[in-house]
């Protein structure tokens, strides 16, 4: 006579455990919080993680080359990288890389536009995540994930964005025990995987 009694408490049992996925579920995606709409890629997880390092300086002016002047980056990028030629070295020795890697991310995320505006809020010629605009969306369990980082119209400056992204490089670089490609991975958006730092690794190898 106590198995319809059992069954009852089954029965019961059932919206509760229902209502327990859901809240596991909800949780595990309000840890990071991004726009669902218009397509925006989430930025990757290792550059929230570094919207909290202390700002970089403000940038020392660089002397940029004439067009006949020379420059050490490989002859094979368009003018629209070459164009910045006397900054990329610049910061790229500041931060200890070599020029055409830094030649090699502008060319894939900007294409040497110092204007360009991605679909998730990233600006500028390297594509640095500010802490406004559409980048002041995305939420981490602290707070605003880019609160510390500089704003859209500071990395519209083309020399205060290679100098805080090349710096940003650089730091991710020394966090992977100078792994490039893991460093780049986390640099680049979060749903492009390894897929983003093997393009920029094999423009760097062909342009060189």
């Amino acid at each position: 006579m106590k198995k319809p009694e059992v069954q009852k408490v089954r029965s019961a049992m059932l919206p509760c455990v229902f209502v327990g996925c859901l809240l596991v579920i909800w949780l595990g995606t309000t840890a990071i919080s991004a726009p669902a709409a218009s397509g925006q890629l989430s930025p990757s997880v290792l550059a929230i993680e570094t919207a909290t390092e202390a700002p970089v300086a403000p940038p020392v002016k660089a002397v940029v080359p004439t067009a006949d002047g020379p420059c050490s980056i490989g002859s094979s990028y368009p003018q629209s990288i070459q164009r910045w030629c006397g900054l990329i070295i610049t910061y790229a020795e500041q931060n200890g890389l070599p020029a055409n890697l830094i030649a090699a991310v502008m060319l894939q995320e900007s294409g040497g536009d110092p204007q360009a505006y991605s679909a998730s809020g990233a600006v500028g010629l390297l594509q640095v995540m500010p802490r406004d605009g559409i980048a002041a969306n995305f939420t981490c369990s602290a707070g605003p994930c880019f609160a510390s980082r500089p704003t859209r119209n500071e990395l519209q400056d083309p020399e205060y964005n290679l100098a805080y992204g090349t710096h940003l490089l650089a730091s991710l670089i020394a966090r992977y025990g100078g792994d490039r490609r893991d460093a780049l991975k986390a640099y680049g958006p979060m749903d492009a995987g390894y897929h983003y730092a093997d393009t920029v690794l094999a423009i760097y190898e062909r342009y060189q």
